[in-house]
C-alpha cells in the first residue's frame, strides 16, 4: 500500500466571517523556531485592510448594541470551541515558539482561560466603571461605559496565541469590533483562532485577522478616516511614533506600546478595557 500524503492547509485571512486569499495574491513563508518550512500564508494588502475595517464598521452597531449578557455568552463559546482545538493550538504553539509540549500546553491553556475572564468582565463593566454622580439640583447623572468603534491592533510578534487573546478578547468584550494584524512569523494560531471565531457564535466582521507586516499594514490602519482607535502593542521597534502620528490626523485614542514584552501570564486587570471605552452620561430630572 501506497504511502498517504498529508492534506497541506491553504492558509488565508479572516475577514468579514470568510477566509480570503489576499486581493494581491501575495504570500511569504513561515518557518518553525528550528527555521524549517511549515506553510505559505496570506501577506495582506491595503485593499485587504481596507476591505477588514468596511467589515469591522458594518458589523459595529450589531455588536455593540447587543446585551452585555449576550456578549459574554458569545466570547465563552469561543473559549468552549478552543479548547475542543487545543491539541491543534499546542502543536502549533511549540513548533512556532520552540516550546517544550508542556509549556505550549500551559500556554494554551492560559489564553482559553484569558478569554473565559474577559467574556466575564462584559456584563459588569457598567457597574464597575459606571455610576450614579451627585448633582446639585432635581436631577439624576448617570455615568455609563459604551465602546469606541473600530478598532486596529497590531498583535505581540513574540507571543502567538496567549498574547494575542490578551490583546483581541478585551476589545471585543468592551463591544468594540477589531482588524487585527497578527504575529508576522509566528501566525498560525492567529489562523486557527479565525477558524475557531468562524464556527463560534460571533458575528462575521466583529474580529478580522490579517496576516502580514505589521510595519507595511500598521500605517494604512492608523491612518484610516474610519478606524476609531489604535493598539500599538506589537508595533516594530521605532515605529511607534510616526503610527501616532498617524493617528493624530483623525483624532484616534492610541494604546501605546509597552516598553518590553509583557509577561502575558500576568492578571491584566482593566488596564486592557478602559483604553477603548468612553463614558456617556446622561441626565435624568427627577419625579418624571
Amino acid at each position: 500500500m501506497s504511502e498517504r500524503l498529508s492534506v497541506r492547509k491553504t492558509y488565508k485571512l479572516y475577514v468579514n466571517g470568510a477566509f480570503p486569499r489576499s486581493e494581491s495574491g501575495r504570500t511569504y513563508e513561515v518557518t518553525d523556531a528550528r527555521g524549517s518550512f511549515l506553510a505559505n500564508v496570506a501577506r495582506a494588502s491595503r485593499k485587504d485592510a481596507r476591505d477588514a475595517v468596511v467589515a469591522a464598521r458594518a458589523a459595529f452597531p450589531k455588536w455593540s448594541g447587543a446585551t452585555a449578557y449576550n456578549r459574554g455568552q458569545v466570547l465563552y463559546r469561543v473559549a468552549e470551541v478552543m479548547e475542543g482545538r487545543s491539541a491543534q493550538f499546542c502543536e502549533e504553539v511549540a513548533a512556532l515558539e520552540g516550546l517544550s509540549t508542556s509549556k505550549a500546553r500551559a500556554a494554551v491553556d492560559a489564553a482559553v482561560d484569558r478569554w473565559v475572564w474577559y467574556a466575564g468582565w462584559t456584563d459588569k463593566l457598567a457597574a464597575v466603571l459606571g455610576g450614579v454622580n451627585p448633582v446639585a439640583g432635581p436631577y439624576v447623572d448617570f455615568s455609563l461605559p459604551e465602546p469606541t468603534g473600530v478598532v486596529a491592533v497590531l498583535a505581540p510578534q513574540r507571543s502567538s496565541l496567549l498574547g494575542l487573546v490578551s490583546v483581541l478578547a478585551p476589545v471585543l468584550a468592551g463591544g468594540n469590533t477589531a482588524v487585527v494584524v497578527t504575529s508576522r512569523n509566528r501566525p498560525l494560531p492567529a489562523v486557527t483562532l479565525g477558524e475557531v471565531l468562524a464556527t463560534s457564535d460571533v458575528p462575521g466582521g466583529v474580529a478580522n485577522l490579517l496576516t502580514g507586516d505589521a510595519g507595511e499594514i500598521g500605517p494604512w490602519l492608523a491612518e484610516h478616516d474610519d478606524v476609531d482607535a489604535v493598539d500599538l502593542t506589537g508595533a516594530p521597534a521605532g515605529q511607534a511614533m510616526e503610527l501616532e502620528r498617524l493617528a493624530a490626523g483623525s483624532v484616534k485614542r492610541v494604546l501605546r506600546p509597552p516598553a518590553e514584552e509583557p509577561d502575558w501570564t500576568a492578571d491584566p486587570g482593566l488596564s486592557r478595557l478602559t483604553p477603548f471605552l468612553e463614558t456617556k452620561t446622561v441626565w435624568h430630572p427627577i419625579g418624571l
